[in-house]
């Protein structure tokens, strides 16, 4: 009497209809998961493999890594030159900057533009080695952002909406497509001193089921335990967990099947794909069995080591992979651009540079999307201190700035949009995170306006109610 009021799932009604050994025989189907339709019905959606899900049309790529740049890196000391700063050097702009905090005359950069490649793309020194790849990048040169504050910057450019927090951009992507191994998590953020945005929202699933969450990954060490918490049980062996989840996961299914709740199932398959991961993953982060001449080619540091495991992710079969850097010292310069831009700039040019020439070796590289940014560009006029000197730096900048894209279906060699002759506004095709956004769901195989999520009486999307392809940077 007390379950016949309860919500019946399609598995229940199977398996009280007198036809559970159907729901066995489907269950096996599917890998020994539940099938996908009961979990549908119970409102719950797990993470599935590759065979079941596909794009809407055949996709250019099936796997994204995305460096983010944490804290505004200067477009106009990077990928954006403006030779007008050179001109109006010391001297006011002649157009009115509205910034955040006072800042004086226009600062032109401290580092050499060079045209690079048969393209000719024009590329910051601080960025030589990744420009020996310029022929395979399309730079956009007219992003911007809606506000000049970190947080909802970081969270329009990795969710989607600067306001309420929503699925990241990974999640998405895990959700439309699954995974290639069940035994890796689809998602992984790396971010070396990850406090405080370890526990940020820009990896987060939001309103989707748990199971598309970016798993967090602290690449400074080297032990598999170090490297994901909690990835193993100092108490029970293989052989003890194994019962101890068989277990749990009856007593969890048989409370879900008279219930609806994502979150159950989203912790049922969190605490399989741990137990699997105890093998894998322990492999897949081990760069010491790269040959000399791969470690080489990456360099050395926490940033080489962290795009050499994200290459080793990629290749066995992980979907997202985000690469922060700058949390420990981000690339916030209000003052000293010079020093601190080109350090940061050292930390991940080799790297990057190598990951392309990884991906290239391998075959990868022409199903694999690369995107670089971060979350607003800087002003093109110096910052001033309270007493009026110049402290060399630059403030926030939303109006305009640039992000990089590279990989397969992508035009390289193209400079797409335009800021001002100062850099401070972009005024031709400007193009907002949303467009960027349904670019990379467009290079995955996905119209940005189907792929939608039903949550609080509405179907919900990564790009709202706004966004278009940016058909000009596609091949």
């Amino acid at each position: 009497m007390f379950e016949a009021h309860l919500p019946m799932t399609r598995r229940s009604l199977l398996e009280r209809s007198g036809m559970g050994m159907g729901a066995l025989a489907l269950a096996g189907l599917f890998h020994d998961q539940e099938s996908r339709e009961a979990r549908a019905a119970s409102g719950a959606d797990a993470a599935v493999t590759e065979t079941e899900k596909k794009p809407h049309f055949p996709g250019r790529v099936k796997r994204v890594i995305h460096f983010f740049l944490n804290g505004g890196p200067s477009h106009v000391d990077t990928f954006d030159p403006k030779p007008a700063l050179e001109k109006y050097a010391g001297q006011p702009a002649p157009v009115n900057l509205t910034t955040e905090r006072k800042t004086g005359a226009a600062f032109p950069s401290p580092f050499k533009f060079q045209k690079y490649g048969q393209s000719g793309l024009e590329i910051s020194e601080i960025f030589s080695k990744t420009a020996a790849h310029a022929d395979d990048i399309a730079v956009i040169r007219s992003m911007y952002a809606h506000v000049p504050n970190h947080e909802p910057s970081l969270m329009l450019m990795n969710c989607g909406d600067s306001v309420q927090p929503r699925p990241s951009v990974g999640a998405w992507v895990l959700y439309g497509l699954g995974t290639e191994n069940r035994n890796l998590p689809g998602f992984v953020a790396m971010c070396p001193n990850g406090l405080p945005i370890k526990d940020s929202e820009n990896w987060q699933s939001g309103f989707l089921p748990g199971v598309y969450q970016g798993t967090y990954v602290d690449p400074r060490h080297q032990l598999i335990d170090k490297l994901i918490e909690n990835i193993r049980s100092p108490h029970a062996t293989a052989g003890m967990q194994r019962r101890q989840l068989d277990l749990l996961r009856s007593l969890n299914a048989e409370h879900r099947d008279v219930r609806v709740d994502t979150r159950l199932e989203a912790r049922i398959q969190s605490f399989e794909l741990a137990f699997r991961m105890q093998t894998e993953a322990a492999d897949a982060f081990d760069i010491s069995k790269e040959p000399k001449h791969i470690q080489e080619l990456y360099g050395a540091g926490v940033h080489a080591r962290q795009t050499l495991i994200a290459r080793r992710l990629l290749e066995r079969g992980v979907r997202y992979v985000q690469l922060w850097h700058g949390a420990g010292q981000p690339w916030d310069n209000h003052s000293g651009i010079e020093s601190a831009h080109r350090q940061l700039a050292g930390e991940i040019d080799q790297p990057i540079a190598a990951l392309m020439t990884d991906l290239k070796q391998r075959g990868m590289f022409e199903d694999t999307l690369i995107v670089f940014g971060g979350e607003f560009g800087r002003t093109p006029t110096v910052e001033l201190a309270g007493d009026g000197k110049a402290l060399l730096g630059r403030d926030h900048n939303h109006y305009g700035f640039s992000v990089w894209l590279a990989g397969g279906g992508v035009r390289g060699g193209t400079a797409y949009g335009a800021t001002d002759e100062f850099g401070f506004k972009a005024v031709e095709k400007p193009t907002s995170p949303h467009d960027l956004h349904a670019t990379i769901l467009h290079l995955l195989g996905f119209d940005h306006e189907r792929l939608t999520y039903r949550y609080a009486g509405r179907d919900f999307r990564l790009t709202d109610v706004h966004g278009q392809v940016i058909h000009e940077i596609l091949s």
